[in-house]
C-alpha cells in the first residue's frame, strides 16, 4: 500500500485519475493500527478504481492540518481531487467501501 508525504501528495492524492481512500493514522494510534488488516483488504477489493493511500499524521502535521483533521484514524475519499466522503474513527470495511462506492 502507497505511503505520501508533502513532496507527494498533490500527484498522489489531487491529481489521482481513480478515487483515493486517504488513510490519516500514526503509529501510536491503537485504533489506526486495528484497522491496517481492514485497510489492506479494502485496498485489495478496491484496487481496480480506486486507491488507498496512507498519511502519517505524525510526519505530515502541514498537510493534516490544511485537510482539518481533527480525529484519527480519519479516512477521507478523494475524485478529482476534491473530498467526497469521510470518517473518523475505526469502522467496518462495509463502511469504507460504501464511502469509496458513493464517489464512483
Amino acid at each position: 500500500m502507497k505511503s505520501t508525504t508533502k513532496d507527494t501528495f498533490k500527484a498522489d492524492v489531487l491529481e489521482s485519475k481513480k478515487i483515493v481512500l486517504l488513510d490519516v493514522w500514526a503509529p501510536w494510534c491503537a485504533p489506526c493500527r486495528g484497522m491496517e488488516p481492514i485497510v489492506e483488504a479494502l485496498s485489495e477489493d478496491t484496487k481496480a478504481f480506486a486507491e488507498v493511500i496512507k498519511l502519517n499524521a505524525e510526519s505530515e502535521m502541514e498537510i493534516v492540518q490544511e485537510l482539518g483533521v481533527t480525529g484519527l484514524p480519519t479516512f477521507l475519499v478523494f475524485k478529482n481531487g476534491k473530498i467526497v466522503g469521510s470518517t473518523i474513527g475505526a469502522t467496518s470495511k462495509m463502511n469504507l467501501l460504501k464511502l469509496i462506492s458513493a464517489a464512483a
